[in-house]
């Protein structure tokens, strides 16, 4: 494994998520400099950490273990719950007819 490049995307996840090192440290019961350490590839993160990184961060563990972009997939059907979460069992049904007339039409 590229420690370098799993840093790197741990990094990239921890300012997506607008957390400092900090903060990120403060939420996984770490030190700053072991945050720093990792996300410059110099240590790796033993595996009960990393899912702690990964949940703390609300990022795809694949996608920081292989940067495959396929993960991302995952992150617009949660963005789609989200949504879908905040509406009437009736809007939803409608959307699910939207969504049905919408596939249909690009056929």
């Amino acid at each position: 494994m590229d420690k370098a490049a799993i840093g790197s995307r741990l990094r990239k996840a921890r300012n997506k998520a607008k957390l400092t090192q900090e903060q990120l440290a403060e939420k996984v019961d770490i030190s700053t400099t072991y945050i720093s350490d990792i996300e410059r590839g110099a240590k790796f993160p033993s595996l009960s950490l990393f899912i702690k990184l990964v949940n703390a961060l609300d990022a795809s563990a694949d996608f920081i273990l292989s940067g495959e972009i396929e993960a991302g997939k995952n992150c617009v059907y949660d963005d789609i719950t989200k949504k879908l979460d905040t509406l009437t069992p009736k809007q939803r049904l409608g959307i699910v007819d939207l969504i049905d007339a919408y596939i249909k039409n690009l056929n």
